[in-house]
């Protein structure tokens, strides 16, 4: 049986961002038939502009993350919340992604959103305009896989996602969630 890919975008460009963590954690906590791979690279590719996305010329890092978005099986986004609503490096990855119109790499992706934030709801206004965007923007959205963690800079300041049992929990259900979608998508 071959692992199931998931890649994980993570909308948090500081180096000791509670997101990061989460998805290091995401990825510790992995079953064994999957495996997850954190794209490093969001805050390198630019602006999305037609302009500068024709075949043959587009830029290295948008080139490289459609090329790893097309070899998952699923892609995970892991956010936290700007004001509201997802980051721009997310939301620009998002519109890298959806492009060409039609056919980009998210189109059909199984996806899911989950994150963390400094406020009392985790982060869920964010996550859920991910799933908008990504909706939007072709993918199949997992509606049902939510992982939201509030008050992340107080509750991971001296402990790693990945040592905290509760969350370690969630991100078990996480993995059955998607689980549980690929096998009704496969039926």
């Amino acid at each position: 049986m071959s692992k199931n890919t998931v890649l994980t975008l993570v909308g948090s460009l500081r180096a000791e961002s509670t997101n990061q963590k989460l998805a290091e954690a995401i990825q510790l906590n992995a079953p064994e038939q999957v495996e997850v791979l954190i794209h490093e690279s969001l805050g390198n590719i630019p602006f999305y502009n037609e302009d500068i996305d024709i075949e043959g010329q587009v830029p290295a890092a948008a080139a490289a993350l459609r090329a790893a978005a097309n070899d998952a099986d699923t892609l995970l986004l892991v956010t936290p919340e700007h004001n509201g609503t997802v980051p721009a490096s997310l939301k620009n990855a998002i519109d890298w992604l959806s492009r060409p119109y039609g056919a980009g790499a998210l189109t059909g992706k199984p996806t899911a959103v989950v994150g963390t934030a400094f406020g009392q709801f985790g982060g869920v206004w964010a996550q859920d305009e991910a799933r908008k965007a990504v909706g939007i923007a072709g993918a199949r959205v997992l509606e049902d896989v939510k992982l939201a963690v509030p008050g992340s800079m107080v509750r991971f300041a001296e402990v790693h996602p990945k040592d905290d049992a509760e969350v370690v929990e969630q991100i078990k259900a996480v993995f059955d969630a998607l689980e549980e979608s690929r096998t009704v998508a496969a039926a």
